[in-house]
Formats: structure tokens, sequence, C-alpha cells
């Protein structure tokens, strides 16, 4: 039997139930079963046995799996991420808190802004600079991003997104800060802008890479369960 014609399992966990589908050939078989919030993969697991036992089908056969959640979306929502750190390049402290400097009521001099996710004394700069086309005009310095890393861990940071200017043409900088992360505070979850989101326009990709690391170490337990 081909890749392509061998049965199917599909897994969705929703707010209330979580729900399975086998694909045999032509013929779909479902279950349902209720979502166990405080850890999902349990109503994953329990359906996923509901829907072996209608369809009799050996785990071995299938060809893949489809998995869809909306747990990271949901964690995003009501803050149940972890606390996260960013790593920025110096200068650069007050990226989100200046974002695009745009207000949806510009003369409201009382106005509250939504809820960055970041504080800024969990943002660490570090001094190293890489230009527009990727060239190096300072160095990554260890001392300050060793300074950084300890800052972090005494913060309680549990996750941290690393964005430093101009990463999407030139990487190095945070791939080694990665490395030093893993040496020196192992237990830290760290996301790279120039993986998540190797764009222009430091904003937007200091935000999608906060999201990334606000939710990894919940999405990254979840898997691995």
């Amino acid at each position: 039997m081909t890749e392509s014609h061998r049965p199917r399992l599909a897994v969705d966990i929703g707010g209330t139930f979580t729900d399975i589908a086998i694909e045999v050939g032509a013929e779909i078989k479902t279950a349902k079963t209720l979502t166990t919030t405080e850890r999902p993969v349990d109503g994953v697991l329990r359906g996923i046995g509901y829907g072996l036992e209608l369809s009799g089908i050996d785990p071995a056969a299938f060809g893949s799996v489809i998995h869809g959640t909306t747990l990271a979306t949901n964690a995003l929502i009501e803050r149940r991420g972890a606390a996260v750190g960013v790593i920025i390049t110096e200068g650069f402290r007050d990226v989100l808190e200046i974002g695009y400097e745009r207000r949806y009521d510009q003369y409201d001099i009382n106005l509250e802004k939504p809820d960055l996710i970041v504080p800024r004394d969990r943002m660490f700069p570090v001094r190293e600079r890489v230009d527009v086309t990727g060239k190096v005009i300072e160095e990554l310095d260890r001392e300050s991003l060793n300074t950084a890393i300890d800052a972090a861990v005494a913060a309680g940071v549990e996750s941290l997104a690393v964005c430093f200017l101009h990463s999407y043409a030139n990487p190095a900088h945070e791939l080694a800060v990665r490395e030093a992360v893993r040496a020196r505070a192992p237990g830290l979850s760290v996301s790279l802008s120039s993986e998540v989101s190797p764009e222009v326009r430091e904003f937007d990709r200091l935000c999608t890479t906060v999201s990334n690391a606000y939710i990894k170490p919940l999405m990254e337990t979840y898997l691995a369960e």
C-alpha cells in the first residue's frame, strides 16, 4: 500500500470536545471525547483509543497523523504563557514600548496601552550591531551577553526572545546567543527572531518572536507528552 493510500488519523482539540477522525479508503470514522483542559494530552489519547476501537485499525498502519489545536491561541488570549524576557541590541530596549507611535485616540493623555507581555524590566540590551546588508559593525560582546542572561535568570524568566537589529540579514549573533544560553542557563527556552520571523521591521519581528517565546514552553511540554 502506498503512503498516500494508507489510513490517516486526525485529531482536533477544541475548548469543550476533542474530535478524532480516522480515514480508511473512502470511509471515515469519528470519535468525540471531552477535552481535558488541565492536561490536554489525556483527552487526545483517550479519543484516539475510542477511534481505534471503532475502526479496528492497528496504529502502525497509519500513514500520517494530522493534529489541530487552539492551545497556543488560547494561551495567548488567556495570558497563560511563560514569563518572557527579551535580549535585544543595545539602544533598542524600548522597541515594544514605542511600537509605531500610533494611538487609537491620539489626544487622550491617559491612554492605557495593551499588555505587551514583556515589561521593560525584562528587556535586556546587549552590545552588538549588524547593518542592513548583514555586515558586522560591532562584534557580539560576550560580557554584556552573560550579564543579560544572568539578569534574565534572576528575574524569573522562563523563555527568551532574541531580536537583534538586522538579524534577518545575518543571524550569526542570535545563533551565538542561543549557544551561550544553553551553556549558561540550559533551563531557558530560546526563540530567535531570525528563525521565527526573518523579516525587516524590528517591531513586527520582535512581536512575533515574543509571541512564540510566550507559548513555546507550553507547546514543548504538550508535544513531548
